[in-house]
């Protein structure tokens, strides 16, 4: 962020600001639109806490889809490995997992956020 800072030294003066920032485990990110989605393959997502207020910072591969998606299923792939990955980041039961992949649409992020 700033050339010859200690990110030791920034992370401490971010705390003292209030700023907490934490790695979120993420396959796919999907922004949906009115027109279509915004797609980021191999996503590097930061959330950051500020003040009381959540920020997520998201970068990777973007791709755009075009067209009219409302009234469309949203994908759900269950896989075990969601699964597992889930049980192992918030050490819950498959049962837990399975439910809050289920509620989360299939999105593994947002099921692991909604666990922790």
């Amino acid at each position: 962020m700033f050339p010859g800072l200690n990110p030791k030294k920034m992370q401490a003066v971010m705390k003292q600001m209030g700023i907490s920032q934490q790695e979120v485990p993420a396959k796919r990110v999907i922004i949906e639109k009115q027109d279509g989605n915004i797609i980021i393959e191999n996503p590097s997502v930061t959330k950051i806490n500020m003040q009381g207020q959540t920020n997520f910072q998201i970068s990777g591969d973007v791709n755009e889809e075009t067209g009219n998606t409302e009234g469309t299923e949203p994908l759900v792939n269950n896989t075990e490995e969601d699964i597992k990955t889930i049980m192992q980041k918030i050490g819950c039961i498959e049962q837990e997992a399975k439910i809050a992949l289920e509620k989360a649409n299939g999105d593994l992020t947002e099921a692991i956020l909604n666990l922790s």
